[in-house]
Formats: structure tokens, C-alpha cells, sequence
């Protein structure tokens, strides 16, 4: 498609002074009064639409943690793994921060990326059938791991991916437990119905810094005091085996895990297939496809 045939209904990174504005489409795309069969009730889809996210927790088994866990282990001390640019590393060069695509370099991790659990849940929530747009697995090791600065995940996939509009949804599936002392997900409630134009131009190759540490595209402070002020700041937490789900345009951000004990997660947005890439609306070269997937293959069908 034409970059030339999209309006850029979303604008961000192009001016001097950032700007909080309404957000131009539902958060929910399914119709509350005869919502599509899934694993979420009318209740969690209402939920999901006012709050922008929605936890669930035990969706996965003791018995399917442990394999996910083992799976996750499996790919941080693959050697061959460490060495591709799908893995990125914390500041520091030593400790893995994410391994990016997933669903494509573990068979465990495609299939909890097509689970019903999570897949019905998204095209649910977005109306149609689902792609994966991206992957990955998060580890915060103990005392060291590093946070993640408060961003909305639209933004960026829009400026540097090329999404058209905020029609994605992210699961986080806990691996460890998540609590107040390990630097859990921090969300906004309601926060996915305004849209917070960032400010500075987007740098090439910006994704070599932007995975470790994410600076253009972050909110300022008046903004977020704006946002919080109108709601609040929730944490939420759980048991391994549950499940955040939260609209992409949710404000989040999470503190470093200055616990013993490790946070894992793994991560996975489904776009609709109805709001497949574009080019960039940065104008620069799209992010590679391990961080913005471009193969808009259904998720059932990996």
C-alpha cells in the first residue's frame, strides 16, 4: 500500500512541543452485545474497553509454566542465539535483556503464541483474525535488570514500524511471579483513549539504541502528570501462569527489578489483519522484521 494513500492520524516526533489528543478509534472492536465466542466474557470485554487492560490470572498450568520456563532458560544460554540481532543485551553488553521473534525461533513459543487463550482472546478484543507483530521474551535478572521507561507501544509501532492505526492488542504471559519488588508492568487505567505526540525526530537505526533503552518516543512530564492525574498508577500483579493483556496505546512503563529473584515474561502483540504495516510515518527505513513483523500470516496458520 502506498504510503501516499494513508492520512497520518496519529502524528508524533514532528514537532517542538508535545500534545495529548482524543483518540480517533474504539478500543474495542468487537460488538459487547454479541461479542464473538472466546475465552473473555462480556464483563472482561467491558473491563478491557474502559480500562485499556485486563490481568487474568492462572490461564496457564503449574505443569505448562515450568516448560515455558525451561524453554526460556534454554534460549538465554544458547551461544549460537546470543550472537544474532534478534537477542539484545542490557547496557552492560553481558546480561540478555529480550530475545526478540520467538514464535519463530522456538516451536514451544509458537504454539503458546497460537493457544486459544491468547490468540481467541486478541481477535476478540480486535474483531478479526490476528497476526503476531512482534515477540519475545523479557528477563530481568536478579538485582540488575534493568526497566523499561513509560511509552506507549502504538506510538512506535507507528512512527518507526508504519502501523496505521492503534488496532493491536499485547499478551504477557507471566513466567515468574509478579510483584511489587521485581519491577512490574506499570499501567495507566485509561490512559489508551488519549494519544501523547512525543517530541524529537526519530534517529536512524534508532532500534540498535531504542531495545535497551528508549529515549525518543517517551512522554514528557507534563503529560504524564496530566494522565495520572486524570486516573491513577496500577501494577498488576500475579502468580506465574497469568496473563496481561493491554491495548497498545495503554501508557506503560516498568522500574528495575531490584529483587533476588528473576522476572520473566513472554510477550506477544497481535495486530488485525485489517491494519497490517505501511511504510514508517517517521519517513526513515522500517525497524527489522524480528521487531515489527511484515509476514501478516494469521496467527492459526504459523
Amino acid at each position: 500500500m502506498a504510503q501516499a494513500s494513508i492520512t497520518d492520524l496519529y502524528p508524533s516526533r514532528v514537532t517542538d512541543m508535545p500534545s495529548i489528543t482524543e483518540r480517533q478509534d474504539p478500543a474495542l472492536w468487537c460488538d459487547l452485545n454479541a461479542p464473538p465466542p472466546g475465552p473473555l466474557t462480556r464483563e472482561q470485554l467491558a473491563a478491557f474497553e474502559r480500562d485499556g487492560f485486563l490481568f487474568l490470572p492462572d490461564v496457564f498450568t503449574p505443569d505448562e509454566v515450568e516448560r515455558f520456563r525451561m524453554e526460556l532458560s534454554r534460549m538465554a544460554n544458547d551461544s549460537e542465539l546470543r550472537g544474532k540481532e534478534e537477542t539484545v543485551l542490557e547496557e552492560d553488553g553481558e546480561m540478555v535483556r529480550s530475545i526478540f521473534r520467538i514464535h519463530r525461533l522456538s516451536d514451544v513459543f509458537r504454539k503458546l503464541a497460537k493457544d486459544p487463550r491468547v490468540a481467541d482472546a486478541a481477535r476478540q478484543v480486535l474483531g478479526s483474525d490476528v497476526y503476531i507483530h512482534q515477540s519475545r521474551i523479557n528477563l530481568k535478572k536478579p538485582l540488575y535488570g534493568k526497566g523499561f521507561f513509560w511509552h506507549s507501544d502504538f506510538e512506535t509501532w507507528h512512527v518507526e514500524d508504519g502501523m496505521p492505526r492503534p488496532r493491536a492488542v499485547s499478551a504477557s504471559v507471566a513466567l515468574t511471579e509478579n510483584n511489587e519488588f521485581n519491577g512490574p508492568v506499570m499501567v495507566i487505567p485509561g490512559s489508551h483513549k488519549r494519544f501523547v505526540a512525543c517530541v524529537g525526530e526519530t534517529p536512524d537505526d534508532y532500534y540498535k539504541q531504542s531495545l535497551r533503552k528508549q529515549e525518543a518516543g517517551t512522554p514528557d512530564l507534563e503529560s504524564m502528570q496530566t494522565l495520572v492525574a486524570e486516573s491513577s498508577i496500577q501494577a498488576p500483579k500475579g502468580a506465574p501462569g497469568g496473563v496481561l493483556f493491554f491495548e497498545c496505546n495503554m501508557m506503560h512503563g516498568s522500574t528495575e527489578n531490584l529483587s533476588p529473584f528473576p522476572r520473566s515474561n513472554a510477550f506477544f502483540v497481535f495486530n488485525s489483519v485489517e491494519n497490517t504495516l505501511a511504510e514508517p510515518f517517521s519517513g526513515k527505513e522500517p525497524r527489522p522484521e524480528f521487531a515489527g513483523e511484515r509476514d501478516f500470516t494469521p496467527v492459526g496458520d504459523l
